[in-house]
């Protein structure tokens, strides 16, 4: 009895050791920021999303606060349009569902204060850590922004003042469509390859392709895309591989 007993405990043993071995390789091969940051579509809230159960929470639509599924309820992240630059200080609101092609769901005020455009709502998510230090581009600040700054573990903030920016910001309405879609960057070439072959063994996606962005990381993507029907299916494709912060990324950024 004692004999079996100790037999299932080294097995045991062995079982758990593999297993972090696996887990803490994944890890380290596997480039991930710090904080968190993402770029994506966003999805501009409107009560018509929530009566149709496309969005299952209300957002007011003057209020700064974004659903996105990675984050935590009241984490303080910094959106930007990317297509003009243009922020805001947001506040992650309580978890709700909305379709994965999107990376977050903003209300109407965020959409209006960084001039989004609804045909190409392009955004970047990044998370406010403790110590972290950016550059909020807006004209003034809101009562809202003001609470933010005053709570978030944030060292400095610089506003610009934009009344001395003589360029025009307003988005042309025929920006072309030009995406792709990064699935993980890898510290080695090997584990990227890797990823081609399982993308290609698990998902319709027949033409996944590395970029090597430096000595020491392999981007592995699809693309480019240029319409947002084949993005958007090619996007849920990948979703297949569970992976929790893909990112779409305009190609004249690559």
């Amino acid at each position: 009895m004692n004999y079996k007993y100790l037999l299932l405990t080294v097995l045991f043993t062995i079982l758990a050791s593999c297993s972090t071995k696996t887990l803490t390789k994944n890890k380290i091969e596997i480039i991930q920021s710090n904080n968190f940051y993402n770029t994506g579509f966003a999805l501009v809230y409107n009560n018509d999303l929530y009566k149709n159960k496309i969005v299952t929470k209300k957002i007011d639509e003057r209020s700064l606060v974004i659903f996105q599924r990675n984050l935590k309820y009241k984490t303080k992240v910094k959106i930007t349009n990317m297509l003009n630059n243009k922020s805001v200080i947001a506040t992650v609101g309580k978890k709700s569902s909305y379709p994965l092609f999107n990376n977050s769901v903003v209300s109407k005020r965020i959409a209006e204060e960084i001039d989004l455009n609804i045909e190409q709502p392009y955004i970047e998510i990044m998370e406010i850590l403790k110590d972290s230090v950016f550059i909020a581009k807006k004209t003034k600040t809101y009562d809202e922004e003001k609470n933010v700054a005053v709570k978030a573990p944030v060292n400095s903030i610089s506003i610009n003042d934009l009344n001395d920016d003589k360029s025009d910001n307003k988005i042309s309405p025929n920006i072309i469509f030009s995406y792709s879609i990064i699935v993980a960057d890898f510290y080695f070439k090997d584990t990227a390859l890797s990823m081609l072959k399982r993308i290609k063994s698990e998902t319709s996606i027949k033409k996944p392709k590395i970029k090597k962005i430096s000595n020491n990381k392999y981007r592995v993507f699809v693309g480019p895309f240029d319409n947002i029907n084949s993005l958007q299916k090619s996007y849920n494709d990948i979703n297949i591989l569970e992976f929790e912060n893909i990112k779409i990324i305009k190609n004249d950024q690559t």
